[in-house]
């Protein structure tokens, strides 16, 4: 068999956090590389025999290369990453430095509960619909791009999570954030943040976006702010999916309902179904028009106009 890298998400920061595969892994660990703020979270979890390999912030790289160099010579070796592995985490560089390598070393990754999952956890039920996740660091992304993707959130009503709010060298970023959110969102709309999810100095607040204020978050934060349809209620944020309805509200108007059925019809009976959607859209709408399926053979479009 080959040598093998497993990275390891192992949760916010507390073993009841952990996944029943990423305990499982780490107890059969030999070998054990991560960030030495992490390691304590872990460590009553690893057998007493095993290796543990740790370096300090900002020395991800420095890491890997190690795990690489243990794993070529023949032995197994987990990597342990925050939340989960794939998300900001250690599971991304993994895969970068197996290409950049040209190595054939085998990859297990093990997701975990992300941070942001757990704060949602703990203010209620904020993220019931879609969402993005967006962190403020610009040490990897400049802060034009970051800024496009906030605005995105916002004029899609996307319910956010943010990561990375703050910093010691990062204070006004958050603040922005705020004054784009208030330009296209209800003042209203709530707003959860959680210090140290999962920890023993956890810290949970519920505000407003009107109310918020960047000067109660820090590096530890996890900042997640509602959609259009998000409100709190008896201390809780909610996000509804859609399922609950009063019995009085139609999801959908007959003829709607009727449309979308004829059009599913028109597309079984359709000589060529497997044309591109730049052209199928229109086609369905000329058929449900004129009952006439030549129009088949008569509509065109230009790539992209549709």
């Amino acid at each position: 068999m080959k040598p093998k890298i497993t990275v390891i998400g192992i949760g916010p920061g507390n073993a009841a956090d952990m996944t029943a595969a990423a305990i499982d892994a780490l107890r059969q660990a030999e070998i054990v590389v991560g960030y030495k703020y992490y390691i304590p979270f872990i460590a009553p979890l690893l057998r007493l025999d095993a290796t543990i390999i740790q370096n300090g912030m900002k020395q991800e790289q420095t890491r890997i290369e190690k795990a690489f160099e243990i794993a070529e010579s023949g032995r197994n070796v987990c990597i342990i990453s925050s939340g989960d592995s794939g998300i900001y985490g250690m599971a991304p560089l993994v895969y970068e430095m197996l290409r950049a390598r040209g190595s054939d070393l085998e990859i297990e990754v093990i997701p975990g509960i992300s941070a942001f999952q757990k704060a949602a956890s703990l203010l209620g039920a904020p993220i019931g619909h879609d969402f993005c996740v967006i962190s403020l660091s610009d040490l990897m992304t400049p802060w034009s791009l970051i800024e496009r993707r906030i605005q995105a959130a916002v004029d899609a009503d996307f319910i956010t999570a943010v990561y990375n709010p703050k910093s010691t060298g990062r204070y006004w970023e958050l603040y922005r954030l705020k004054e784009l959110f208030l330009s296209g969102r209800n003042p209203e709309t709530p707003v959860g943040f959680v210090r140290q999810a999962g920890r023993d100095e956890q810290k949970v607040t519920l505000t407003t976006l009107r109310e918020f204020n960047p000067e109660d978050v820090d590096m530890f934060t996890v900042v997640i702010i509602g959609n259009s349809q998000s409100y709190l209620w008896e201390n809780h944020f909610t996000t509804p999916r859609g399922y609950y309805r009063p019995s009085n509200v139609r999801s959908s108007s007959p003829g709607q309902s009727i449309m979308i059925e004829s059009f599913r019809t028109i597309e079984r009976e359709m000589a060529h179904p497997e044309i591109s959607l730049d052209l199928k859209w229109p086609m369905l709408h000329a058929i449900h028009t004129t009952a006439d399926f030549d129009m088949e053979n008569v509509v065109k479009t230009d790539a992209g106009a549709v």
